[in-house]
C-alpha cells in the first residue's frame, strides 16, 4: 500500500516547492529531502534525513529545485514517471512475424557456418545486418 504511493503522477511544481521548502526553511525536524520522497526516490530521501544537521542536504535541495526547474517537463515526466506515455514511447512493439522470420533467418545462416560455406567473419555480418 506504502509502495503504491509512488506510482502516483508527480507534478513537477510541487517537486520544486517541496526542493525549495527544505532548502530555504530551518526547522528543528529536518525536512529537506521531502521531495525525494515525493519523486518515488526514498533511499536519496533517507540519505538526506540522516545528513539533517549539516547543510549538505539544504544545499542539494537547492540544487534540485534549480535542476527541476531547468528541466523541461518533458524531461522530468521521462525521469520521474513510472506509468508515463513518454517511457512507453521508447518501448516499441515488435511484430511477431518479423521475429519469427528472422530467428530461422539466423538459424540459416548458423548451419550455412555450420556446414563451413561461410567464415566466423561473413556470419558475424550477416548477422549484425539482420539485427539491425
Amino acid at each position: 500500500m506504502f509502495w503504491d504511493l509512488f506510482k502516483l503522477p508527480k507534478n513537477r511544481k510541487i517537486a520544486v516547492f517541496l526542493a525549495l521548502l527544505g532548502s530555504i526553511l530551518a526547522l528543528p525536524i529536518p525536512i529537506a529531502g521531502i521531495h525525494k520522497f515525493y519523486l518515488g526516490q526514498p533511499l536519496w530521501g533517507i540519505i538526506y534525513l540522516l545528513l539533517w544537521n549539516t547543510p549538505i542536504p539544504r544545499i542539494a535541495s537547492a540544487i534540485d529545485a534549480v535542476w527541476y526547474l531547468v528541466q523541461d517537463s518533458q524531461q522530468f515526466e521521462s525521469r520521474f514517471q513510472e506509468n508515463s506515455a513518454f517511457t512507453s514511447v521508447n518501448s516499441a512493439t515488435i511484430d511477431p512475424s518479423r521475429v519469427s522470420a528472422i530467428a530461422s533467418a539466423l538459424r540459416e545462416l548458423d548451419q550455412l557456418r555450420a556446414d563451413g560455406l561461410l567464415s566466423e567473419y561473413e556470419f558475424e555480418q550477416k548477422r549484425r545486418q539482420l539485427l539491425e
